[in-house]
């Protein structure tokens, strides 16, 4: 016979009385108070700063402060919009970081698929160290490194020189500059990136495996047929993500690699909002400038979620 369950059912949370929801606060007080750090750290350093944004629509000056200088409205995002600089900043951001998502987004899934196959777990290990590294080396070391690499002394011209060809100065050319910026990157986080999928391959049902080489698929059929249709959904939200940041892109790695000779190809938005910002004190063209960056990319983040919501069902909300 089936036990008789005693005890009232609890009531929902929005329907609880004030004591009920202090009681439930003491009854989890530790849980709350890890839950307090994260939410400070983004109240603080995120949300927080975000009033500066004002100064994009102002004439900042530091004596008179966020609050006292004169409003100007959208006096510097027409500046930006007509600034000669424009399309070639907004070119370089975006086919820098369209050259990452072609690239790069694809050999982390390549690299967790290998290393799902790979059953040695020693050699496994191994692997999985060596390619997760390079991530936690700081950019600063990994430009000196290029740096030293592609000098004209360096590794890769004593190859050439040994080969019977000439030694090259890649840092100074511009058309070498975007495919050293995205090898570099993919080298960099490739194997970090791939431990997302690997937690995804965890979830795969052996067992449908299993009756697919039962069948007689082979390897490479099992992975298309079986296994990458499971991890489907992870990839899209992975995709979303990377889509959302098209128009995003770091300015420390950039400055630390380009000179004046590579301007041309290397010059991005983040870098000139760098330039303008901090070096030139121009706060509020560089803050209009950054803010319409965020605008753009967030745009591009609900474009593609309602997209993808549409063809696969999968999406952030």
């Amino acid at each position: 016979m089936k036990e008789r369950r005693t005890g009232r059912m609890k009531a929902p949370a929005h329907k609880l009385t004030g004591k009920q929801r202090w009681k439930l606060i003491q009854n989890n007080k530790y849980l709350y108070l890890l839950m307090a750090l994260p939410l400070l750290y983004y109240i603080i350093f995120c949300y927080g700063p975000m009033y500066g944004v004002l100064i994009s629509f102002k004439d900042y000056s530091i004596a008179k402060g966020v609050w006292g200088s004169e409003w100007v409205g959208f006096k510097w995002f027409e500046k930006f919009l007509t600034d000669p600089y424009f399309w070639k900043l907004v070119r370089n951001t975006l086919l820098l970081n369209i050259y990452g998502l072609i690239f790069g987004f694809p050999i982390p899934i390549l690299l967790a698929l290998m290393l799902n196959e790979v059953s040695h777990g020693r050699f496994k290990r191994m692997i999985q160290t060596v390619s997760y590294l390079p991530h936690f080396i700081s950019t600063v070391v990994v430009c000196g490194m290029l740096v030293n690499f592609l000098s004209m002394d360096g590794i890769i011209n004593q190859f050439l020189a040994f080969l019977g060809m000439d030694k090259v100065q890649f840092l100074m050319f511009p058309q070498y500059f975007r495919t050293i910026f995205t090898a570099s990157g993919i080298w960099q986080s490739c194997g970090w990136n791939s431990i997302i999928y690997l937690a995804a391959l965890t979830a795969v049902d052996q067992e449908i495996v299993e009756a697919a080489a039962i069948d007689g698929a082979n390897r490479l059929q099992r992975i298309l047929h079986v296994t990458l249709p499971a991890i489907a959904p992870t990839i899209s939200i992975m995709l979303i993500m990377q889509l959302g940041r098209l128009m995003s892109l770091g300015y420390e790695k950039i400055i630390l690699l380009y000179n004046g000779s590579t301007y041309e190809t290397a010059d991005t938005i983040a870098t000139y909002v760098y330039r303008r910002g901090i070096l030139s004190a121009d706060y509020s063209y560089a803050t209009a400038v950054g803010l319409f960056q965020s605008v753009v990319g967030i745009i591009l983040l609900v474009s593609a979620n309602k997209i993808s919501k549409k063809l696969s069902e999968t999406s952030l909300w």
